[in-house]
């Protein structure tokens, strides 16, 4: 008899992900429409607000793409900062003021929207090393 690995959906770890990592202190309002952006909304959408201060982020853009959602990156605060090659960052000061709108606190913040209102968000420290131990083999 062979056992079968139930392995979380993409969008399940994201989200167990995000909550073991402490980033539940969001001060965005859950409900709040997205300020004016660049994009065409998705159903379902990952937005992640970042600076050049928050270090390495690498273990986050590799759950968030993999969560099988469209991931929008927006680089706020002045200084670029890079993202993943597959993402094209929005930067400047129409990025930052759309930052500022959601009330950011802290960066980065992950935000789930559904049809262009925020669904969840998470702001803070990422610890890299929480993604690694949520992932199965």
């Amino acid at each position: 008899m062979t056992r079968s690995r139930l392995r979380p959906a993409p969008l399940t770890l994201l989200l167990l992900t995000l909550g073991a990592c402490g980033l539940s202190s969001a001060r965005v309002r859950l409900g709040d429409a997205l300020p004016a952006h660049p994009w065409r909304d998705a159903p379902r959408e990952l937005v992640v607000l970042y600076s050049h201060d928050c270090g390495d982020l690498g273990s986050l853009w590799d759950v968030l793409l993999h969560a099988g959602l469209p991931v929008r990156a927006v680089n706020a605060e002045e200084i670029a900062a890079p993202a993943p090659g597959s993402l094209t960052p929005w930067r400047g000061e129409d990025a930052t003021r759309f930052s500022r709108q959601l009330k950011v606190s802290a960066y980065p913040a992950v935000l789930l929207v559904q049809d262009g209102r925020v669904l969840n968000a998470w702001e803070g420290d990422f610890v890299a090393a929480d993604a690694g131990q949520l992932r199965q083999p």
